[in-house]
């Protein structure tokens, strides 16, 4: 077991002169999942025909006989769905999140008046695949401002009670974004499906993150990224649908696999670099070899330490419950330090080019909040620089 904090810094290869504090939005892959995935575009180029067009994925129309080996797409996706909980039959890989939901959103029959719920805290892209398809059907998009301060329940009520006569599909973070809440996504869930609406959880954060069991959340669609915290390189996403959802799920690129199955279609999606998705198995293996209890435990309670440290030190509230914290936190600058946009780019850009801190700052509510992403590189040292460096530009 290694020695989480400074020490484990040599292993990713970041520059050790900048306090990395924005995993949650570009992760970074640790040296030893990189030197994997190199090895497996060596192996491309050795024999590019063979590897893309007759081992990669499921043959096509025009290339290959049926053969008795797994392809290499499939067995890398039956090592990531066991990893998250779920059959590899159900899943299939995506460039992103985002792309994943456009592959959703854009199936999806919607008809004139029907009405997509989102939230206040869902992620822009995202949000806006929902306002294209809804503009292009004459559908609507609704959404609900939750309640503050945060809390779980509070949450999840009012996501349910915006459920109106035409609301055909809600779209639910199970952590969300910028705040870095982990909602309490299968009751949710179940109480959305109960009234018969539809559910895509945007888990774009979550796998590594948290523990997943995609099976047992009881959505109809799930879509996340791998190379955020899961440690796979970028970039590399999933796409998870219950199994009567998959014969209408078509994927954002037509290519060869066209009526050919759900994850056929999915798998093949045009050339393109396949070593991201074909590495996730290699970024596994590290988090077995690290311990994934012991990881997220770690990343955890540092995020719950630091966000109560620096919010101490700043003189603002954080009531943010500990069961909504997983290794991120959104903590609330000081009010002298501005309540806009332009203030919280211009604050962002200062803490990198003058401070060489990494941190997204975004203002919500009137206010700026700083969201603190606690990575196994990570340590308390780096949470006391960014209190510093904030404190620097108050007085």
């Amino acid at each position: 077991m290694p020695t989480f904090g400074r020490p484990l810094l040599a292993e990713f290869p970041l520059d050790p002169a900048v306090t990395y504090l924005n995993h949650g939005t570009v992760g970074v892959t640790p040296r030893v999942v990189l030197t994997a995935q190199q090895a497996l575009r060596d192996a491309i180029e050795r024999q590019p025909s063979r590897f893309l067009l007759r081992e990669l994925h499921a043959p096509s129309t025009s290339v290959g006989q049926p053969r008795d080996e797994t392809p290499r797409l499939r067995v890398a996706a039956n090592a990531v769905a066991a990893f998250l909980g779920a059959r590899g039959d159900d899943l299939v890989f995506v460039d992103n999140a985002t792309t994943g939901a456009n592959a959703v959103l854009r199936s999806f029959p919607f008809a004139a008046g029907d009405e997509v719920l989102v939230t206040d805290l869902g992620y822009g892209g995202v949000t806006n695949v929902a306002r294209f398809c809804a503009r292009e059907t004459g559908a609507s998009v609704r959404t609900v401002t939750m309640p503050w301060p945060f809390e779980g329940q509070a949450i999840a009520d009012a996501i349910v009670d915006a459920v109106g006569p035409r609301t055909r599909l809600a779209i639910v973070d199970h952590i969300t974004a910028e705040s870095a809440l982990v909602l309490p996504i299968a009751d949710i869930v179940a109480r959305l499906r109960a009234q018969g609406v539809a559910v895509l959880v945007d888990g774009a954060h979550a796998p590594g993150a948290i523990g997943v069991d995609l099976e047992s959340i009881g959505a109809d669609w799930y879509v996340a990224n791998l190379h955020k915290w899961m440690w796979v390189p970028r970039s590399s996403g999933i796409l998870w649908a219950a199994p009567d959802r998959q014969a209408s799920l078509y994927p954002a690129v037509i290519s060869w696999g066209l009526d050919e199955g759900f994850t056929t279609m999915f798998d093949i999606p045009g050339t393109r670099d396949p070593s991201p998705h074909l590495t996730a198995p290699a970024a596994i293996a590290l988090w077995h070899a690290w311990g994934v209890a012991a990881v997220q435990r770690y990343t955890h309670d540092l995020a719950w330490q630091a966000a109560r440290h620096v919010s101490a030190r700043w003189g603002t509230a954080f009531e943010t419950p500990a069961s909504l914290i997983g290794p991120m936190a959104t903590v609330d600058l000081p009010a002298r330090l501005g309540s806009t946009r332009d203030d919280a780019l211009r604050l962002r850009d200062a803490l990198l080019f003058e401070d060489g801190i990494e941190i997204p700052i975004h203002a919500y509510r009137d206010r700026l909040r700083a969201r603190i992403s606690a990575q196994v590189y990570n340590d308390m040292e780096d949470m006391e620089r960014l209190a510093s460096a904030v404190l620097a530009r108050v007085r």
